[in-house]
């Protein structure tokens, strides 16, 4: 079983760089509707990939996350993803939806949404927003300020497995199974006395040797 002592060190050691992070992530809220959007692009095209492929293809795509056809998305400029076709159309999809549903009027939808598991929901569940389970759910509330989600990737179930936290590394797959596990890991986070978002920040680093988004 891994050592909470080391893992409360390394905490005070990328604390700063942790809490500047989780600062961006709430000036993105900040911003408006075209940056959570493309926050909300950035976990789609996350999904069954890596966050820095995801990154790759926001800063390639730019504008035309906004703006674009299908065919411009796919003669991307996303060289390298594993799913361009495809992560291309759930784009298309989910914009069109929150232009027809929503007037792209997205922070305020979010804003309306009080509950915190209605909010995770909404996005999880919504057959307008396409490549959206759960995790890149909770993944994109996170990304734009909103506290409390637990993104449970593979990096995030190792580790937790190996504090003992959880019995296997298997992925949720379903609601009830991803709010087990994400309960255990607030009261994991309550227990070592770190902050549950700063604790999901230094799990990942410790896995991957970055603090990204």
């Amino acid at each position: 079983m891994s050592n909470i002592k080391e893992l409360q060190k390394d905490h005070k050691l990328k604390k700063k760089e942790i809490k500047n992070r989780l600062r961006e992530f709430q000036e993105t809220w900040e911003k408006g509707d075209e940056a959570i959007f493309k926050e909300l692009c950035f976990c789609i095209l996350t999904a069954n990939a890596s966050a820095q492929m995801g990154i790759n293809c926001i800063n390639n795509l730019g504008d035309l996350l906004l703006k674009g056809s299908i065919k411009d998305m796919k003669d991307l400029r996303c060289g390298g993803h594993r799913f361009p076709n495809k992560r291309s159309e759930f784009i298309i999809h989910t914009r069109e939806y929150i232009n027809r549903a929503l007037g792209f009027r997205l922070k305020e939808k979010i804003e309306f949404l009080k509950d915190f598991y209605e909010r995770r929901d909404f996005f999880a569940k919504n057959p307008g927003i396409k490549g959206l389970g759960y995790k890149e759910a909770s993944h994109f509330l996170r990304n734009i300020g909103f506290r409390g989600y637990a993104i449970l990737d593979k990096h995030i179930l190792r580790s937790l497995h190996e504090f003992g936290v959880i019995k296997d590394i298997e992925k949720p797959n379903t609601k009830k199974k991803y709010m087990d596990i994400e309960n255990k890991m607030k009261s994991f986070s309550n227990k070592i006395n770190i902050d549950m978002d700063e604790l999901d920040l230094l799990l990942w680093s410790r896995k991957t040797g970055k603090i990204l988004k």
